[in-house]
């Protein structure tokens, strides 16, 4: 999930919302060399590749999503578990349910553990087919903390083989001591939506919450698979595409996507 300055910034300006002192931060991102072939392959896949950043694990992609070797030469038609037919965006990567997902943190830094639980806790009550417990250790997912300045601030992957995506990396550049806890756990629910198979509410025009260009994420070779009953545009959702800063807890459409799915 990216950062929103400027949508932070304008609100701020309007005197509604106190936002904090990151949003006056200079953030840019490194520079990578990313080979030709490695571009087209990720934009036949249907992702944006302005941005591509090189990563231990393969590409960060569309400021929030990881993909390996395996992900962008996907076979959208290779077949995966598919626990519901229809969703409010997920991809054709799910998770087998039911299912105890194990998630821990590699820090006891404040606010993170408490964020944490908050965002476990939103999932567990929805009495889904999920469930999370945190954990110290090893765990299904691994939230990694690592500092660079850029406007990212998590980033993950989505399913593999039935299990979540193991990884979810939180950018300390943005959260300290002073971070407010709601709005971390709202960043974590976020990335462990795509570990278990969720796209961005406003992929199909991310201007909605990122502003800028309107821009179509497209199938981005993972599905993005609409549930009736919920909104077919963009619209407010713990999966934005990108944050203003303010604490997002699940909509009722959320609530909609989660159930049908899980």
């Amino acid at each position: 999930m990216k950062q929103n300055t400027t949508r932070m910034l304008a609100m701020a300006l309007a005197g509604s919302i106190i936002f904090f002192a990151a949003c006056k931060k200079d953030a840019k991102s490194p520079e990578n060399e990313i080979p030709q072939d490695v571009i087209s392959r990720i934009q036949a896949q249907g992702f944006k590749t302005t941005g591509i950043q090189k990563v231990p694990e393969g590409y960060l992609v569309e400021g929030d999503i990881i993909l390996t070797e395996e992900d962008i030469n996907y076979n959208v038609s290779s077949p995966e578990l598919i626990v519901a037919n229809e969703e409010h965006y997920r991809t054709t990567k799910l998770v087998n349910a039911p299912r105890t997902i194990t998630v821990s943190v590699n820090t006891t830094a404040v606010p993170f553990p408490a964020a944490l639980a908050t965002a476990l806790s939103r999932y567990n009550n929805e009495n889904l087919q999920l469930t999370f417990t945190q954990v110290t250790g090893s765990a299904d997912i691994n939230i990694q903390t690592y500092y660079q300045v850029s406007n990212v601030l998590g980033s993950s992957g989505f399913p593999k083989g039935g299990r979540p995506y193991g990884t979810i990396k939180m950018n300390t550049y943005w959260y300290d001591a002073n971070t407010n806890s709601n709005w971390l756990a709202s960043i974590i629910a976020h990335e462990i939506g795509h570990c278990i198979g969720f796209r961005h509410t406003d992929y199909m025009d991310r201007s909605y919450s990122c502003n800028g260009t309107p821009y179509n994420e497209g199938s981005a070779g993972v599905g993005a698979i609409w549930i009736p009953g919920t909104p077919t545009g963009p619209t407010n959702s713990w999966m934005l595409a990108c944050s203003d800063g303010t604490d997002q807890t699940f909509t009722s459409s959320d609530k909609v996507a989660l159930s049908t799915v899980y």
